[in-house]
């Protein structure tokens, strides 16, 4: 059930020509309504979690198989072709502006379906708080959508820009698959693209740093500050393998959010990551210190693996899982078929599918 995660894709301008905008919103209502009919929402919300699903969905519907817009473009085709009525399912969010009124848009689906939209509205604030800030990954989140049935099952589909890389990232959060925000909700991470350093404060390795950041910000920020003193980065410690650039100094603004942490003392990590104000910077700097006073080190491996569904042909990371692959493709040929759509508008989806097979 857990099939959540990450994937990189070139950053590519424009928007797509308004015809095919038109065909994409009733492809993918089409296909997303066999899918609900046959197997429930909350088989589709765990379809669209899954990144390799979205991504072959994105192309079936049309959409470049490459391109950072799959992602903004397949979910404002959802959220234009879903009635929450009709299909049952709440698309909230969006891209820039639109994923602002996320909260807004959720206490329509507690209305709706009689659901407590202050805890929908409490797992979109914290996975957009966590990928922003606890996996620091160089990617500032500038996309999030979020879709609810009426169950309460729900996924987070969210993209970060790395403007000197040129690459998108996405983040995948199915709800059902996360038992803790701040340990492990993404599982199955793959990406095309990994970096050497990423601090992730979710990983089971950040264990006691998290667990540390806690006690340090219980016990006062004078502490921190203390620690810190003249103190630019860990590398001028000659001690610990790290890179020079990662800058731990903090200012009285700092300070301000960590004094106002500390007066709320947090019992555990994910009260801390939702104190206002608490961003990277102050989570870098708490793993910092963790590591440097208590020797509690975080984790900064990339969390990304990779982003190939059923192998590569050469063999990388592992052959191709044929069985995998044919039931894939057979899947989505149904879903095409069975929509109720016309025959042109078929017969584009089918060879949009032939496509994306011989890449």
């Amino acid at each position: 059930m857990r099939r959540t995660g990450i994937a990189n894709l070139p950053l590519h301008g424009g928007h797509p020509p308004a015809w095919l905008m038109r065909r994409m919103i009733k492809l993918s209502g089409a296909i997303a309504e066999v899918i609900i009919e046959e197997y429930g929402t909350s088989e589709f919300i765990s379809r669209i979690s899954d990144p390799f699903w979205f991504q072959a969905f994105s192309c079936v519907i049309g959409f470049d198989w490459h391109s950072s817009g799959t992602t903004t473009t397949t979910c404002g085709a959802l959220k234009s072709a879903l009635d929450p009525e009709r299909h049952g399912i709440l698309v909230a969010g969006g891209k820039g502006r639109a994923s602002r009124r996320t909260i807004h848009e959720l206490e329509g689906a507690g209305e709706l379906f009689g659901l407590d939209s202050s805890g929908l509205q409490y797992a979109s604030r914290i996975s957009a708080r966590v990928d922003n800030s606890c996996i620091q990954d160089g990617f500032q989140l500038y996309q999030h959508t979020f879709m609810v049935d009426g169950d309460g099952e729900w996924t987070v589909i969210q993209q970060g820009l790395n403007s000197g890389g040129g690459y998108a990232r996405r983040y995948h959060w199915l709800g059902s698959g996360v038992d803790e925000y701040t340990e492990n909700p993404h599982t199955g991470i793959s990406s095309d693209r990994r970096f050497d350093e990423v601090l992730d404060m979710t990983s089971p390795m950040s264990r006691g740093a998290r667990r540390v950041s806690v006690d340090l910000v219980c016990d006062g920020p004078e502490h921190i500050r203390r620690y810190l003193t003249g103190q630019r980065t860990l590398f001028d410690f000659n001690v610990l393998d790290m890179p020079a650039h990662h800058h731990v100094e903090l200012s009285e603004g700092d300070m301000a959010v960590l004094e106002r942490a500390h007066e709320l003392q947090p019992s555990d990590y994910e009260e801390l990551v939702m104190v206002e104000g608490l961003g990277a910077k102050k989570i870098r700097a708490l793993a910092l210190v963790a590591e440097l006073v208590y020797g509690e080190r975080a984790s900064w491996r990339d969390p990304a693996r990779y982003s190939y569904a059923h192998g590569g042909k050469d063999g990388h990371p592992y052959p191709v899982d044929r069985e995998t692959y044919d039931s894939t493709v057979d899947y989505l040929r149904n879903a095409i078929e069975d929509a109720g759509i016309d025959g042109k508008d078929r017969l584009r989806a089918l060879e949009s599918l032939g496509r994306f097979l011989k890449l």
